[in-house]
């Protein structure tokens, strides 16, 4: 029931594409853009490409813009390289056959899905030039050293999370009453700001790593945020 007035809620956020022409993908554009692309039949048995156009920096204004009908949005359907729905994130679009998911977390994509109608799901291709295209070749040809990167990558948020329970514990301790009952909890490891800096830069790059292969959890990649 939830799942379906979810649904039903993203659908509701969707409007009209303004016809505009499919953008070609730039290089500059590796972390602040996502583009993927799906065929699907449509009503006559003719076969047409679907594409979804993510912009990461798309910021309250144009969001705003998006709400009035103006302006880029933050993700965008095109049919055939012509723009014919957009929404915030995140977003379900209807598509023939079912619909098309698409959710983003603070690093990049965490959902990018084409869900039919009878509920089975089939991954989007990405752009041969987009970072999950790149990550996804890595992986082809060095599948080794690609599950070394994502166990590190996995280590280091565990880390991250850690850090965040216990800065937690420690903040809720430090309340008298609390502290009259089960005692004050100080942080073991008092990190230097050096190391607390790098810790944060590491969690978002391994949260970026991750956003590259679609894999998200909300507690795991949350902590790097």
């Amino acid at each position: 029931m939830v799942k379906k007035f979810k649904r039903q809620w993203q659908l509701g956020k969707v409007r009209s594409g303004d016809g505009s022409a499919l953008a070609e993908f730039r290089l500059w554009q590796l972390f602040a853009r996502s583009l993927f692309f799906l065929e699907l039949p449509g009503p006559a048995q003719d076969r047409h490409l679907f594409a979804v156009d993510v912009r990461f920096m798309a910021d309250a204004k144009s969001r705003k813009q998006h709400e009035n009908g103006e302006g880029k949005s933050p993700a965008a359907l095109y049919r055939d390289g012509v723009q014919v729905a957009r929404s915030n994130l995140p977003a379900t679009f209807p598509v023939p056959g079912g619909v098309i998911e698409v959710a983003a977390s603070s690093f990049g994509l965490k959902r990018m899905r084409f869900v039919r109608e009878d509920g089975t799901e089939e991954a989007l291709r990405p752009h041969p030039r987009s970072q999950e295209a790149r990550r996804a070749r890595f992986e082809q040809r060095h599948p080794v050293a690609s599950s070394v990167v994502g166990a590190i990558a996995i280590a280091i948020l565990l880390v991250a999370l850690a850090g965040v329970i216990m800065e937690g514990i420690e903040a809720i301790t430090k309340v008298p009453v609390i502290a009259e009952h089960v005692g004050r909890f100080t942080m073991p490891i008092d990190l230097p700001l050096w190391a607390t800096i790098a810790l944060v830069i590491a969690g978002v790059v391994a949260a970026t790593e991750r956003a590259t292969r679609l894999k998200y959890h909300w507690l795991l990649d949350a902590a790097a945020s």
